[in-house]
């Protein structure tokens, strides 16, 4: 749409704000809000805004940083804060001399993409978010005793406030452009997930923000939590988000190709084998937290070796049945705590660079790799994903292509953060240790 297009939707829905919106470095959403008189201004020129106040960006005397909105994403918000009505852009980050910043994860994502289409590739994702609700309680989250439901997957309960909010969800989706293709109870209690339909990459991770807010949103307005992380409740499922990967070029899909073995292409499985290459640097990234890694832990569905497959969900990547154009991979130790553009720069990139360098996969695993032992795994030799975010960062840092992929600002700002994420952890004394040892010691 063109400004004067957007501003004439505005006038039409009584828009009365705007809200500029950027991720940080750990995928927290960030925004800034202004009237609807500013917008001419702002949509021609952008904003400028204090870059050392987020996380992870500059420093204090460099601090004057650009938002560029990207007039693609404008969306009207579809529910209104005491019946006022406002809009959303996002945004790209440029810093004082009006060059792209290096530290803006949307940028990261770019230039990855940028390098696919010069070797002649679109990419297409279509994520699968996993989350939970729970009701609040007057002290705050209730415990896991007093989960909204006792579900499983697919099942049809009696109508609920989970299975209502859901809805609302799906609905305030469709309003704001998505194409949501399912809508379901999860493995664990009070557990659900939503799938929106696969889009390129970039929009699709700007997606990722958005359902993440509108799922959090709909959620509140029903004095309801819903959280993305990881490992919520002891004993039970975690959350993950597959991410369902595929490749175009010339308009047909890269993946497919009904004369190989498998149908799948040459280039499919060099992809494959490019992730399967760097798996343990992307786990830094694509499980990003402490508590991500008590959800890749076996016997609760998530995959914890380094492993492909044809339909078997046991393994890291599985390659689902449909061939022609919707054959695809399906990446599934990711989990919705991760910053989506991140996570999704290092993994395409790892896929590319399998492309480039012809990097052959293992054959694929067709046993359920959840019953082997250790010394049928390393017969086989599959190799473990990292048991935890230290271990997962020291790939990181021996890793020049995650130096490479993100850049030096990124690179050194996200070991940073994450090594302080892990000394916290580790000096820290949980309810578990001391509801164990007090007593007994």
């Amino acid at each position: 749409m063109e400004i004067s297009e957007i501003i004439k939707k505005c006038e039409e829905f009584s828009v009365k704000f705007i809200r500029l919106r950027i991720t940080d470095i750990n995928g927290m959403p960030k925004n800034v809000e202004f009237p609807i008189s500013q917008i001419e201004g702002v949509l021609k020129d952008g904003m400028m805004f204090d870059g050392s106040s987020i996380d992870g960006f500059v420093r204090i005397e460099e601090s004057d940083m650009m938002l560029i909105p990207d007039l693609k994403t404008f969306t009207i918000l579809p529910w209104t804060s005491d019946g006022v009505r406002t809009a959303r852009f996002i945004c790209d980050v440029y810093d004082s001399d009006m060059k792209p910043f290096d530290g803006d994860p949307r940028y990261v994502l770019k230039k990855v993409i940028k390098e696919a289409a010069n070797m002649g590739f679109e990419t297409f994702v279509g994520p699968e978010p996993e989350f939970f609700m729970v009701e609040k309680s007057d002290s705050g989250v209730k415990s896991d005793l007093d989960l909204m439901d006792s579900g499983g997957y697919f099942d049809l309960l009696p109508v609920d406030k989970g299975e209502r909010i859901r809805k609302n969800i799906v609905i305030a989706l469709e309003k704001m452009g998505f194409e949501v293709e399912a809508a379901h109870h999860e493995v664990a209690p009070s557990q659900h997930e939503i799938d929106f339909r696969y889009t390129d990459i970039l929009k699709t991770a700007d997606n990722i923000q958005t359902f993440k807010w509108v799922v959090k949103t709909m959620a509140l307005m029903e004095n309801v939590y819903a959280s993305f992380m990881p490992k919520v409740f002891p004993k039970i499922n975690g959350s993950g988000m597959h991410l369902n990967m595929s490749l175009n070029k010339d308009g047909q899909n890269a993946f497919c190709d009904e004369t190989k073995k498998h149908g799948l292409s040459d280039l499919a499985l060099y992809f494959i084998g490019g992730i399967i290459n760097h798996a343990k640097e992307i786990t830094a990234f694509a499980n990003p937290t402490v508590n991500s890694y008590k959800r890749l832990i076996p016997g609760y569905e998530a995959p914890v070796n380094i492993s492909w497959a044809l339909g078997n969900r046991s393994a890291m990547i599985r390659v689902p049945s449909c061939r022609g154009k919707k054959t695809r991979i399906e990446f599934r130790s990711p989990d919705p705590s991760c910053n989506p553009y991140l996570a999704l720069a290092i993994t395409l990139a790892a896929g590319l660079e399998g492309i480039k360098n012809k990097i052959t996969p293992p054959d694929p695993i067709d046993v359920n790799i959840f019953h082997l032992n250790d010394s049928q795994k390393e017969e086989m030799a599959i190799e473990n994903l990292p048991a935890d975010l230290n271990e997962s960062i020291k790939y990181v840092k021996k890793s020049e292509f995650c130096r490479k992929i993100i850049g030096e600002h990124i690179y050194k700002t996200f070991i940073n953060i994450k090594e302080k994420e892990w000394e916290e952890y580790i000096t820290n004394v949980s309810k578990w240790e001391y509801e164990k040892y007090f007593r007994n010691y």
